[in-house]
């Protein structure tokens, strides 16, 4: 079994077994972690496209393809499991991918790729066209959407697919808007209930999570905190307790053992303030009664907790899974134990960062 850990792309996979084969990406490429059987050291093999800061990875289960998107890169695709890649960017016209979606539409395997500025595409062909959806780039109010780090521009941050309703995506601009379409992109419409703010511009959406056992169900980590919807995204309430310390939260994960087990990665504070206090205060929080109540469940992380965990993401098989966590640092940690306990399996990796993260945690 093949896993991913990226900042922007797929935080879930499954497989028959555990996995012997983890994909990170990072911001001079793609390290291959490799170990010879579930209870063996991971050892790093080395980078694949080198050179190129990958922001996103995903693995599609249907064919068995890998696909990578970069920042300023364009999107490459694999067919052994990350050992070589070609591009694929016939038709993406914006070339800066930044997440990564599949659906399973009947027997056929759509893509979809968000990129920067704030755009979607699809492709009905396993990536080798892509064609550009309206409705999300030219949207009312679009001229508003600005991300605060240079170059200032808004990137679709999440692409979300219903599993059970295929054609019903959510797709979210960082800084501006969260959309929802049934048809499979044909049309979009925007809901925003979740965010009210002041200044209309700061509707910092992060990743939309669909709860595996409700549609309805709906799980959003913003710069803002946590929302919930309970129809769909028509509506949303912020939940958050005094327990939960994570001011910026991003991966969301469900366990896929317990409905009502939820873990979430991200920092005390947000990037802007890391750019003076060079300290993220990173960690990973745990829910065990659906988003009530957190505990903090980061045993194993090192003290210092300036980096940030910038990505997470989870490996599930018959009857267990393993959580993955990467930081700004290029550490990478596995647990086991539904992150009761972390073990670091990779270190003095590049950084494993979304854009420009990574920058303001350096101490020099």
């Amino acid at each position: 079994m093949i896993a991913c850990l990226s900042a922007n792309g797929q935080n879930f996979c499954s497989g028959e077994e555990p996995p012997t084969r983890l994909l990170v990406a990072t911001i001079h490429g793609i390290n291959v972690l490799e170990r010879a059987n579930a209870g063996a050291a991971w050892v790093d093999r080395g980078r694949t496209l080198d050179g190129h800061h990958c922001g996103s990875i995903m693995v599609e289960p249907q064919r068995g393809g890998v696909f990578a998107g970069m920042h300023d890169g364009g999107l490459y695709f694999s067919a052994d499991n990350g050992e070589t890649w070609e591009l694929r960017t016939n038709g993406l016209t914006i070339e800066h991918a930044f997440s990564l979606a599949y659906a399973h539409v009947g027997g056929n395997v759509v893509l979809y790729v968000g990129t920067e500025p704030a755009s979607i595409f699809r492709s009905d062909d396993y990536g080798w066209s892509w064609r550009e959806l309206a409705g999300i780039k030219g949207a009312p109010g679009c001229e508003k959407w600005v991300f605060p780090a240079p170059p200032h521009l808004p990137h679709t941050k999440t692409i979300t697919v219903d599993k059970r309703n295929p054609n019903t995506v959510y797709a979210g601009v960082e800084q501006g808007a969260m959309f929802k379409t049934t048809d499979g992109g044909a049309t979009w419409r925007e809901i925003d209930d979740f965010s009210k703010p002041t200044d209309w511009t700061y509707r910092d959406v992060h990743l939309l999570t669909v709860h595996p056992d409700n549609s309805n169900e709906l799980f959003l980590t913003t710069g803002m905190g946590i929302y919930h919807s309970l129809d769909a995204g028509e509506t949303w309430t912020l939940e958050i307790d005094n327990s939960f310390r994570i001011g910026y939260p991003d991966h969301f994960i469900i366990s896929p053992l317990d409905p009502n087990t939820i873990f979430v990665a991200g920092a005390a504070t947000d990037p802007g303030q890391w750019r003076t206090s060079h300290h993220a205060d990173g960690t990973i929080m745990k829910s065990r009664d659906r988003g009530l109540n957190w505990a903090d469940s980061s045993v194993g992380f090192p003290a210092d907790r300036r980096p940030n965990v910038e990505a997470m993401s989870i490996a599930a098989y018959p009857g267990g899974f393993t959580l993955y966590a990467g930081t700004t640092d290029g550490v990478v940690f596995a647990s086991g134990d539904a992150a009761e306990h972390w073990q670091q399996i990779a270190g003095d990796l590049a950084p494993i960062s979304k854009g420009r993260h990574y920058r303001n945690l350096q101490l020099t």
